[in-house]
């Protein structure tokens, strides 16, 4: 990943730079926030400028400054981790979209609520307004 022209350290951004990024539970962090790296590396693989990931995140410049030096100094190992949070995420989606499918299925199946007809009705009849308008 080429960051280089996001680059604007100062001599505090990278002597800090091990106070500014920290290990929690959801991984490599911006200190004081909940924000990852990983949220940060998002927007440079679309080559968003570094002022509008400072200000997306609402980070002070020694945060921003501290995150990418540290990206740009741990390039590989960052990349790999990234890489394995996206894996899991991958998985973690798919298993609640096919948990969600099995659910909305059995959901409907299951016979209509006594007491709902003129309700189901009205649904019904505005879906096949909304879909012939659409033609």
């Amino acid at each position: 990943m080429a960051i280089s022209h996001y680059r604007r350290l100062n001599m505090t951004a990278h002597q800090n730079e091990q106070d500014i990024i920290i290990r929690t539970e959801r991984g490599l962090t911006i200190a004081g926030t909940r924000i990852t790296l990983y949220d940060v590396m998002y927007y440079l693989k679309f080559e968003y400028p570094r002022k509008y990931i400072r200000d997306a995140f609402i980070l002070t410049d020694e945060q921003i400054d501290g995150a990418l030096a540290y990206i740009e100094t741990n390039q590989e190992a960052v990349e790999e981790e990234y890489q394995a949070i996206l894996r899991q995420s991958k998985e973690i989606r798919q298993y609640w979209e096919q948990r969600n499918h099995e659910h909305f299925a059995r959901i409907a199946a299951m016979p209509p609520h006594p007491g709902y007809e003129a309700a189901r009705l009205k649904i019904i009849e505005q879906r096949t307004r909304r879909e012939a308008s659409k033609k």
